[in-house]
């Protein structure tokens, strides 16, 4: 909501700068999110008359002019703006004047001809422009006036952040009223008279869905002249709004919502057939809007129609066929209520929104539509004429009044302070709540304009905010916290955290909501949950895996010339299984760059598949059975560099490096590594087992083995630890050798074993049958002792 400061003092003058009612409102719950000057600093500009023209003997594009500007001399000022004439009232910066942008004025020569001053166009203040050359004002305007003074130019311009149950603030009435519960100042609302019948002519309106429509009221007015131009003080109300003038007869409808809330419509009388008919849409149904789009409407939208054709979306935007012109002479006001149920969503529905469709889908006062078509009415005939017709009104399904009671001693227990029963009263009676006193408390009903109040947490609230926050003491409470037992066989989130960023890496945060494209490349998803009404359309799909979200976080660090990134995020993630949606917990990381920082101690090398296995590790750390890497084959990965990650047997999660394919796509320099794991697997440990270190010598045997190349080390691990012996405490790969001596296609994998006991020094006859089994299992898949 955005407004003048000096709109809202003619309803309301609290007698507050600007900044002081910016803090008053936000503490009251209306958030002011700026305020901004109505015009930027200028001084020493006033009302000039331009009493003659003459061209520049010297210059073609140029006028000298003589102009008044109250001092009893005309001065000498040479301008050149095409539409300078005489008898015209501009704004003159005289000697001396500061313009915006610290342009000062200063009598000059131009062209050999002296000027005094300057003829000033509205760019040249700061101001919205509308025309080419000067700003010329009303024929009314006081010559030697300053112009700051006559345009009102020393005003605030407020915007605000209206929550959604705060309607009634979205007018100057509204917040007319809600400054003086506020402050105790006087309010002035706008006396709205009956505008006396001149024109037997009506329009019949039917509603047909009463359930939607709560109350309709139409007025015809004849002869009216649509080219008649808005007032300036109107124009100027509405551009300082955040709304632009188009022509009398809308722009008095927009002034009117503003003024006082109800947002309103005008039909071309002429173009319409028959009744006017609040129906819902047939499915397929068009109409051409008045933004220039056509849409296909839907049987979930409410639309005016008369008896050819829907003319307009009720509460969202009116139809091309019926739109006012300047050929218009006859018009039709519309003011009307519609449930906020039957216009909410309808913005995202068909891609766009308006004014009217903001205040509707979050309510407005239903009884405020006489009062909104009178206004208009009233409006219209002193600006554009005509002759008036009665009122047509037709009533559907009206809200019912909410009657909400509230104890005194229950405000004090909620904000912790006690309230006088006399202030309580006062402050409601203040917001136009009409309290009723009863035995304990109040009763209030709530008022048409504020039937978001349902229950007495709402009066509550209501009570503190006008009390003041920044009134209720501080209280100061002491209490003591439990320590909290955790299961010893589960590690805490916060570690996976820590264990992380002491990694190098930083935790993100992404949304739930994907790219349809990424669950194609990067989870191969043909058939991704969808959602009914995303928000937008690259956001369409709940995400099954967490790659999209780090390649994006990726790309926007790239973008701004980071080249190391070390990415982490712990989410949800959403699939169908047989037709019921399921949701994890994943963990997932991303690594790209150089594995350690830039610095003078170490070469830089590139991350690869072994740093981030070490960091999966890190994570997995506390598993007491094995953890193994199986090559495997992933969509968003690389064919050969990539594996599933597998403890005790089951599949946990993967790891790998991005596939070449991917890279093009998404304008990737070089490959990121990634990895993602089950958090079920990540936060579960197994008891703490302790064991006496042996103080007897291990003994070392290095093996080295001929296999095919296709036989990767994990194979030949798994068939050595299948030899059984309490002795053997590790096997390493510590060696790969490929060439000179070798078969072809086959490969040398050197392995130490690593052999100890607890009760005494291993000696040949012990190691040597181990080291034998070992060979001889090696041989079963094809392993070859070289």
């Amino acid at each position: 909501m955005q407004f003048p400061y000096s709109w809202l003092k003619t309803q309301a003058n609290p007698n507050l700068s600007a900044d002081q009612l910016a803090h008053l409102l936000t503490m009251a719950g209306l958030e002011v999110e700026e305020t901004t000057p109505a015009a930027p600093d200028f001084s020493g500009v006033v009302i000039a008359e331009v009493k003659a023209v003459e061209k520049h003997p010297d210059a073609d594009r140029l006028n000298v002019t003589q102009v008044d500007v109250g001092k009893g001399e005309l001065l000498q000022i040479v301008c050149g703006a095409p539409n300078v004439r005489v008898g015209i009232k501009v704004p003159c910066a005289l000697d001396g004047a500061l313009l915006p942008n610290d342009f000062k004025i200063k009598p000059t020569k131009m062209r050999g001809v002296v000027s005094n001053g300057m003829l000033c166009s509205a760019k040249e203040l700061g101001l919205p422009e509308d025309v080419d050359g000067l700003l010329i004002l009303d024929d009314n305007a006081p010559v030697g006036q300053n112009v700051r003074e006559f345009l009102d130019l020393d005003d605030t311009i407020f915007t605000l952040k209206i929550t959604p149950n705060r309607t009634d603030c979205l007018s100057i009435k509204g917040l007319a009223r809600e400054v003086a519960a506020l402050t105790g100042c006087e309010v002035n609302f706008p006396q709205i008279q009956s505008v006396q019948s001149e024109s037997k002519r009506t329009q019949a309106v039917q509603i047909d869905a009463p359930e939607d429509c709560g109350r309709f009221i139409s007025r015809v007015i004849e002869n009216v002249n649509a080219q008649a131009q808005s007032p300036k003080w109107l124009t100027q109300r509405l551009e300082r709004a955040g709304i632009r003038s188009i022509s009398a007869l809308v722009d008095i409808g927009n002034y009117v919502m503003l003024e006082i809330g109800q947002p309103m419509h005008v039909f071309d009388a002429d173009k319409l057939s028959g009744s006017l008919h609040v129906r819902r849409a047939q499915n397929g149904e068009t109409l051409a809007c008045l933004n220039e789009k056509t849409v296909i409407l839907q049987d979930n939208t409410l639309v005016i129609a008369d008896e050819k054709q829907a003319l307009s979306i009720a509460g969202l935007m009116g139809g091309a066929s019926s739109a006012v012109s300047d050929e218009t002479k006859n018009v039709v006001l519309e003011s009307a209520w519609f449930t906020p149920e039957i216009i909410s969503g309808k913005s995202r529905q068909y891609g766009f929104g308006s004014d009217s469709s903001f205040r509707f889908e979050r309510g407005v006062d239903y009884q405020l539509q006489r009062d909104a078509i009178e206004r208009a009415s009233e409006l219209i005939l002193a600006i554009c004429g005509g002759q008036a017709g009665e009122i047509v009104e037709v009533k559907g399904i009206l809200p019912e009044p909410q009657t909400v009671s509230i104890r005194t001693e229950r405000v004090e227990k909620v904000l912790g302070v006690a309230i006088a029963s006399a202030q309580i009263q006062a402050i409601l009676d203040k917001l136009g709540l009409n309290p009723v006193q009863n035995e304990n408390g109040f009763t209030v009903t709530a008022p048409s304009f504020r039937y978001d109040i349902e229950r007495k947490e709402d009066l509550i609230e209501e009570i503190a905010r006008v009390y003041g926050y920044e009134n209720i003491p501080d209280d100061y409470t002491s209490g003591k916290l439990a320590m909290l037992r955790l299961p010893e066989n589960k590690n805490p989130r916060f570690g996976v955290s820590q264990k992380l960023a002491a990694r190098g890496f930083q935790e993100i945060v992404s949304y739930a909501f994907v790219n349809e494209d990424w669950e194609k490349d990067f989870a191969n998803n043909q058939d991704p949950i969808r959602l009914q009404n995303p928000l937008a359309a690259q956001y369409s799909v709940m995400r099954s895996t967490l790659i999209g979200g780090l390649i994006e976080v990726l790309q926007n660090n790239l973008n701004r010339k980071q080249n190391r990134v070390r990415v982490f995020e712990m989410a949800r993630t959403f699939r169908k299984e047989n037709g019921i949606f399921v949701q994890n917990e994943r963990l997932g990381g991303l690594v790209y760059g150089s594995v350690l920082p830039e610095q003078w101690g170490e070469k830089a090398r590139a991350a690869d598949f072994y740093d981030v296995k070490a960091d999966v590790e890190s994570v997995l750390s506390g598993q007491n059975v094995q953890i193994e890497y199986v090559r495997a084959t992933h969509p968003a990965l690389h064919p050969t560099r990539s594996a599933n990650v597998l403890i005790g047997g089951k599949n946990v999660g993967f790891i790998g490096e991005l596939h070449p394919k991917w890279l093009q796509k998404y304008d990737l320099p070089n490959a990121p590594l990634l990895f993602e794991l089950d958090m079920a697997a990540v936060l579960a440990s197994e008891k703490t087992r302790y064991q006496a270190i042996s103080k007897f010598q291990p003994v070392r045997r290095d093996l080295a083995f001929v296999l095919p190349e296709n036989v990767d080390f994990a194979t030949l691990q798994a068939a050595l630890w299948a030899v059984r012996s309490d002795y053997i405490q590790e096997i390493e790969l510590f060696d790969v050798y490929r060439g000179a001596g070798l078969p072809e296609n086959h490969k040398s994998l050197a392995v130490k074993i690593v052999l100890q006991s607890h009760d005494g020094t291993l000696n040949d006859e012990t190691v040597e049958p181990i080291v034998q089994q070992l060979i001889e299992s090696a041989e079963k898949i094809g392993a070859k002792l070289r």
